[in-house]
């Protein structure tokens, strides 16, 4: 198979980001557009050794499924993957793509029970971010690029959006305001980042430098519905948009909105959920699995303190963390004015105010987490597992960093138990997962274990850190990289291990390798966090 070559083939299936998936020649080409039933005469554009990629030249036979896109640069804009096809297969394909994630990455035997389907699938979006580039041009970024598509009409965002947009296009071409070239550094106007409730409307002008009143001016005329006109100073290269100081140019900074009773303030930094509707269902969920009445609940990544808030008003104690100053603020002030007394909140990374809340013998009952992408990390996952919490409730945009660290927290004794799906972003690829765990032995039938002998140690298995947790903890505190044979020489130097023949040479004249001093101490220093030694052992 070669480039430009023109096969036939039946679509079977999607990948994580709704392409059709076919087998040509024995190989598995990736599709834009094409639906699972349908047969394809495919272009062959890109080979290379681990995937293929084609075009589809002519549709021979359409699935049932197909709709016809109603956006005019659909495919050319990056933000909807799923117009050409109708919403029952859409939820589909989204919970498909969740379980298997859950099997192909996390080797779970889980899957999602249902997926919670949006009441509408246009103007859904609370939040939206427009790109500028010179010509002037507003609209969005291309698939996997900084080209900004034009675009006038954005079926996703409410109406007013558009407008607001188009209004400081207009100023820009009146004034002569020139956009920020990505590629020089130069212009002024970057971004337009807008953000609407059910009571407020906030618009956020970003630009390498000050922009005078007339634009806010010029918003104001065409968005009467405007509550606050503010701007952000990002003189920094990069794809950060709010990356500098905010300043209010007229009204509020702030909004407010309500959910699942919740009265939140939200500034402009604070995350929040994109639909509103959609965000009541996944934290009636959250509440659902969290059975927090009567509990100690902690809420990492608590932005606004909107998931808290909203499952934890009979809690008995509410503790919620965000590494955002400004998100911490308005965590503190939602708890005041929804009558929340017994919260308390943190500023904070998540995985250093998790280790803090540990050490200082913090047992939530419940723990709810809600990361961003990337997922959680390691050190995360090590502080949840060390305060050792009844039940874990994961929310989740991103399928593959789930089942990534499902499987992690499975290792440490956390069951997956139950799981569902959200449509939070109806018409594109993206989904959000509600995870409930439980703490409980692991169970070694439903968990896949690589090891070789070699790193083979029983001890792991004694009360304690493990070895693998006793080398995570090294790697991130010290940047040193240590074998199980050198815990073992610290362990047996300290007393705390028996065997001494472990990993013991093949020829009694081998010589085995000894810890360094340096490793020696990093690993001492994990045995005391995990309180496996006493604080002042050498």
């Amino acid at each position: 198979m070669k480039k430009n070559d023109i096969l036939e083939g039946e679509i079977t299936g999607f990948t994580s980001q709704g392409l059709g998936v076919c087998r040509l020649a024995g190989r598995a080409v990736f599709v834009p557009r094409a639906l699972p039933g349908e047969t394809w005469r495919v272009r062959i554009v890109k080979v290379t050794r681990t995937a293929v990629w084609g075009r589809g030249e002519a549709l021979l036979v359409p699935s049932p499924h197909r709709t016809e896109p109603v956006c005019p640069v659909y495919g050319q804009c990056g933000g909807c993957a799923a117009m050409h096809m109708d919403y029952a297969m859409e939820l589909d394909f989204k919970l498909g793509r969740v379980n298997d994630a859950l099997r192909r990455i996390g080797g779970l035997d889980l899957r999602a029970e249902r997926i919670l389907g949006a009441d509408s699938q246009e103007g859904y979006r609370n939040k939206a971010i427009y790109n500028f580039a010179p010509g002037p041009v507003c609209g969005f970024y291309g698939p996997r690029s900084h080209r900004v598509t034009e675009t006038k009409r954005c079926l996703l965002q409410p109406e007013v959006f558009d407008r607001a947009a188009g209004a400081l296009l207009g100023w820009m071409k009146r004034t002569g305001a020139p956009a920020y070239d990505e590629a020089t550094g130069r212009g002024l106007v970057r971004h337009l980042f807008l953000r609407k409730t059910s009571s407020h409307f906030a618009a956020c002008i970003v630009a390498a430098g000050e922009v005078d009143r007339g634009a806010a001016a010029a918003l104001r005329a065409a968005c009467p519905e405007l509550t606050g006109v503010l701007v952000c100073v990002n003189r920094s290269p990069g794809n950060v948009v709010l990356d500098g100081p905010v300043r209010t140019l007229w009204g509020s900074d702030l909004v407010e909105e309500t959910v699942c009773g919740a009265r939140l303030i939200l500034s402009p930094l604070t995350f929040f959920q994109v639909n509103t509707a959609q965000a009541e269902k996944l934290y009636a969920l959250a509440g659902e699995y969290a059975e927090p009445a009567g509990k100690t609940v902690l809420d990492l990544y608590c932005g606004a303190g909107s998931i808290g808030l909203a499952v934890a008003r009979d809690a008995a104690r509410l503790i919620g963390s965000d590494v955002v100053p400004s998100a911490v603020e308005n965590a503190r002030a939602n708890a005041a004015r929804n009558g929340v007394a017994n919260a308390r909140y943190l500023c904070g990374d998540a995985k250093d105010v998790a280790k803090k809340l540990a050490e200082e013998g913090l047992r939530p009952d419940v723990v709810i987490t809600d990361p961003p992408r990337k997922g959680m990390d390691e050190a995360v996952i090590q502080a949840i597992a060390a305060m050792g919490p009844e039940k874990l409730v994961y929310v989740s945009c991103d399928p593959g960093t789930l089942a990534r660290d499902l499987k992690r927290l499975a290792e440490l004794g956390f069951r997956p138990a139950r799981c569902a799906a959200v449509d939070m972003f109806p018409r594109t690829y993206h989904v959000e997962t509600v995870v409930q765990l439980s703490k409980g032995e692991i169970q070694s039938t439903k968990i896949r274990v690589d090891f070789s002998l070699e790193d083979m140690d029983m001890s792991g298995f004694q009360k304690g850190a493990t070895y693998g947790e006793i080398k995570a903890y090294v790697k991130e505190h010290s940047g040193l990289t240590v074998s199980s044979l050198y815990i073992a020489q610290v362990k047996q130097k300290l007393g705390i291990i028996e065997r001494e023949n472990y990993n013991k040479p093949k020829s009694e004249n081998a010589k085995q390798p000894q810890c360094p001093p340096e490793k020696e101490k990093a690993i001492v220093e994990a045995l005391r966090y995990f309180r496996m030694i006493k604080e002042n052992a050498k």
